[in-house]
């Protein structure tokens, strides 16, 4: 299977099928591709990051990837002060390709009462697909292309 089909139906069911956020998705499908396990309490730090809770402050697809990027760097043995380089980093370039961090700028419709459920999933795919790239085109990265060819 192709990495963008592989996002697509992923991000899908992280969101109709088990209802998680998009900080929590990005987070999945990142350590999915990458082929990182982790631990529940990760994934239980990002029940709230949805736009900070839903305060429509920091998007969730940026968190989700920095704090992957973050736990890549650990795996990697990266410095920290490497890590926090490479957040810089995917943070002005995630803002240069998407216009901004903020969910209240970047969700369709902003956030309203009676807005569907999951309205960012187009976006999320790009954002994951943008993370994705991100990674492998980073030379503190470098050998994790692989990961990326196809998914089974």
């Amino acid at each position: 299977m192709e990495v963008e089909e592989y996002i697509v139906r992923r991000v899908s069911d992280c969101y109709w099928r088990d209802d998680v956020n998009c900080a929590t998705t990005t987070l999945r499908v990142l350590s999915e591709l990458y082929g990182i396990s982790l631990e529940k309490q990760v994934l239980y730090s990002a029940v709230g990051l949805h736009g900070a809770g839903g305060f429509a402050a920091q998007c969730g697809l940026v968190e989700g990837g920095l704090l992957f990027i973050g736990i890549l760097g650990a795996e990697r043995n990266l410095t920290p002060e490497t890590i926090v380089s490479c957040c810089y980093h995917f943070a002005r370039t995630f803002e240069v390709r998407f216009g901004s961090l903020l969910c209240s700028q970047l969700r369709p419709e902003g956030f309203k009462a009676d807005n569907p459920p999951h309205l960012c999933e187009a976006l999320t795919v790009q954002a994951i697909s943008f993370a994705a790239l991100y990674v492998k085109n980073s030379p503190e990265f470098a050998g994790l292309e692989k990961y990326l060819q196809h998914i089974d």
